[in-house]
């Protein structure tokens, strides 16, 4: 056992004293500090946030308004939805979008308003009861192991979602004028068409486009890329009414990614002050496309990246008309000699070829 001397403690006790006295005064000066300052941010926090608003050369208002575009997975949650996007959070006139999740035996009822809807399961099955009618959808596993059945519901009504076994469900909507009845939308009456070819394949499930189920407004569709391909390419925009050639449509893409990682989508601005966005995208994250060239949308390799695509405009004809950027449509003429991606399709409901255009 070693022992100290008298003169050694009391020696370490005069030095314990002395840091206990200099730790005292840099707390206070810290106190003081704060205090004069509590509404100035730190040199490091400044460094920080210097370093990530000059991040891909963005300056901080770039960084701002790619930050309104882009919605990691939580931050548009919203009561008893995981994501809630409406006209107005979006800064828009119609488009709307919201994923809700249900534990075992939840019940949600949705109020329509304004708006139609369609109930599309992306995990689990539930039951819509609504005006006396009852719609048994069977759902999924999930957004990657096959076509969803779905329900329509109109404007101006209470309708009721519940699920025995819990899930979660994205509802499509869009601002409307007519008042359509409500459907059912049977999965394997789902056109499943495959677009592009080479590393530009991707499937489409078209259960809400513009030519295959009735909508006042809306127009939705699901897109699923293989690990490695692009999709939404080339670039395109629907941001203004060109008789015959484009019409102008406001877009939410909703992103999940198999298996987990990340993917990365591009919206380029197609007029001055247009939308500019170079987002990381993981599983439950949105992006939100008012104006501009969006695409391409990448899928890391060994991932397949998955998107709800949610779309509506002001044109009296429900259609979806749209431009390629002209410095990237040559990429069209290239697929007629290439195959399809052989991993294509991941699965089948009602094949259909489809038009030729782009997501």
């Amino acid at each position: 056992m070693t022992t100290d001397h008298p003169d050694q403690e009391q020696h370490r006790d005069q030095e314990q004293h002395r840091d206990q006295d200099q730790d005292r005064e840099q707390h206070q000066g810290q106190q003081q500090h704060q205090h004069q300052g509590q509404h100035r941010e730190q040199p490091q926090h400044r460094h920080r946030n210097h370093v990530r608003d000059q991040h891909q050369g963005q300056d901080p208002h770039q960084h701002r308004e790619q930050r309104r575009f882009h919605l990691p997975s939580g931050s548009a949650a919203r009561g008893a939805y995981a994501v809630d996007i409406d006209p107005g959070r979006a800064g828009w006139d119609r488009s709307a979008l919201r994923v809700l999740e249900l534990g075992p035996g939840g019940v949600h009822t949705l109020v329509t308003g304004e708006s139609e809807w369609i109930v599309l399961p992306l995990a689990g099955a539930c039951t819509v009861r609504i005006a006396g009618e009852t719609f048994e959808l069977r759902g999924r596993e999930s957004v990657f192991s096959g076509v969803s059945d779905f329900a329509y519901l109109p404007r101006d009504a209470h309708a009721q979602i519940a699920s025995g076994a819990g899930g979660r469900f994205a509802l499509a909507g869009a601002k409307c004028e007519r008042r359509l009845p409500a459907r059912y939308g049977p999965a394997p009456e789902v056109p499943v068409e495959l677009r592009g070819s080479g590393t530009c394949s991707r499937q489409v499930n078209n259960f809400a486009a513009a030519d295959t189920f009735d909508c006042d407004r809306l127009i939705a569709v699901e897109v699923l890329t293989p690990g490695g391909n692009w999709s939404s390419y080339p670039p395109h925009k629907h941001d203004e009414h060109v008789p015959g050639e484009e019409c102008e449509l406001e877009e939410i893409y909703y992103f999940e990614v198999r298996d987990g990682g990340l993917g990365y989508h591009r919206v380029s601005p197609s007029r001055d002050g247009g939308t500019d966005v170079l987002a990381e995208v993981r599983g439950g994250d949105v992006v939100l496309i008012p104006d501009g060239w969006h695409g391409p949308s990448i899928a890391p390799p060994g991932r397949t990246l998955y998107y709800l695509n949610v779309m509506a405009g002001p044109g009296e004809e429900r259609a979806w008309l749209i431009r390629d950027h002209p410095d990237h449509r040559w990429i069209r003429d290239t697929w007629p000699d290439e195959p399809i991606d052989a991993r294509l399709p991941l699965y089948t409901a009602h094949p259909s070829p489809g038009p030729e255009v782009t997501p």
